[in-house]
């Protein structure tokens, strides 16, 4: 039983920081960064020195793992239980959130990475074509983690309601 309740603890408080925390980033962050343009570039960076791109998704993969201990425990191991109306939107829930973590780590993650680095270069550089064929590259880059985003947080937002309202289904 106390295994029972740290498991939901964890899934729970970690799912609630992984989703409000994209939410956070692409209803906000994201284009308020945009919006302050080269400055942004500083915002972006000093949440990678606090470690944000590792923090979400480590509360992500706890959210998954304790999610899918939690599932197994329903089941009880039986296949059929998931073609219940609850297996069913517990199913779908999980579905979202997998698919929402591997855009977010895959898309939305690695292109800010890349574009921060890309950014810290441009410092060094003069004028010209290599400047400004970086720069073209970092916008790219940053709309692809936008519109990555943007996805995540709507599967992310499906599988908290999947999740919310599986017991009633």
């Amino acid at each position: 039983m106390t295994l029972l309740l740290l498991l939901r603890l964890v899934h729970i408080l970690f799912g609630v920081f992984w989703v409000g925390t994209v939410l956070l980033i692409a209803l906000y962050l994201i284009p308020a960064v945009r919006e302050a343009g080269p400055d942004g570039a500083k915002v972006m960076q000093a949440l990678q020195r606090r470690h944000v791109l590792e923090i979400v998704p480590a509360a992500a993969v706890l959210t998954i793992l304790s999610g899918l201990w939690l599932f197994w425990r329903d089941s009880a191991g039986h296949p059929q239980w998931a073609q219940t109306p609850m297996g069913k939107s517990l199913s779908l829930g999980a579905l979202c959130a997998i698919l929402g973590f591997a855009i977010g780590v895959f898309v939305m993650r690695a292109a800010t990475i890349q574009a921060g680095k890309l950014a810290a270069s441009l410092d060094g550089l003069p004028q010209g074509p290599e400047k400004d064929a970086r720069a073209a590259r970092i916008q790219r880059l940053r709309l692809r983690a936008a519109v990555s985003a943007r996805w995540v947080a709507a599967l992310l937002t499906l599988a908290a309601a999947f999740m919310a309202v599986a017991r009633y289904a």
